[in-house]
């Protein structure tokens, strides 16, 4: 009976993506603001004192630019059989998305809001609600369908100047 439970456990339990405790160095994750179509908004990433990712800045409206997001290579990660993607964070009240791509290459991302309340949650988001959107237009494309990511991304576009805060503890994806 045990065997059986260990059995089912195996694939009933979550993968992680990413613990910012167990992984780092801060340098696998990349700042891209909208300074690269001539924006003025500034984000920083660091691993911060208790092991969590810092994803923190100001976006600005000026020059027509109004986001800031930090990136990371998946390298090819399987998500064959899972269901979602969970997320263990503390925002700042503030909505965010996460992005991912199936495949680096593409110009455009598969996307989904999530709101922070402030306080640690864990948040889950079903990988087939991520739908793909390009400079902040919806495409006219399925939703993801992929068995693999090779890009997650966290990106602030709330339409108005702020400074934003959100601190990152894991990444996982579940059955």
């Amino acid at each position: 009976m045990f065997l059986i439970i260990t059995f089912l456990n195996m694939f009933m339990s979550p993968a992680t993506l990413y613990d910012f405790k167990a992984e780092s160095p801060a340098t696998d994750w990349r700042i891209v603001d909208d300074v690269v179509m001539g924006g003025r908004s500034s984000g920083n990433f660091e691993i911060n004192a208790e092991g969590h990712g810092h994803f923190h800045g100001y976006v600005s409206l000026e020059n027509n630019g109004g986001f800031s997001s930090v990136r990371h290579s998946a390298s090819n990660t399987s998500v064959e059989g899972y269901a979602s993607i969970r997320l263990r964070l503390k925002g700042d009240g503030k909505r965010y998305q996460l992005r991912i791509k199936d495949e680096a290459s593409k110009r455009y991302s598969y996307i989904q809001y999530f709101e922070t309340s402030g306080e640690w949650q864990e948040i889950e988001l079903p990988l087939a609600d991520f739908y793909p959107s390009f400079r902040g237009q919806k495409l006219d494309l399925s939703n993801f369908k992929g068995s693999k990511i090779e890009e997650i991304a966290f990106l602030i576009a709330n339409y108005k100047a702020e400074e934003f805060d959100l601190l990152i503890d894991w990444i996982q994806v579940q059955k």
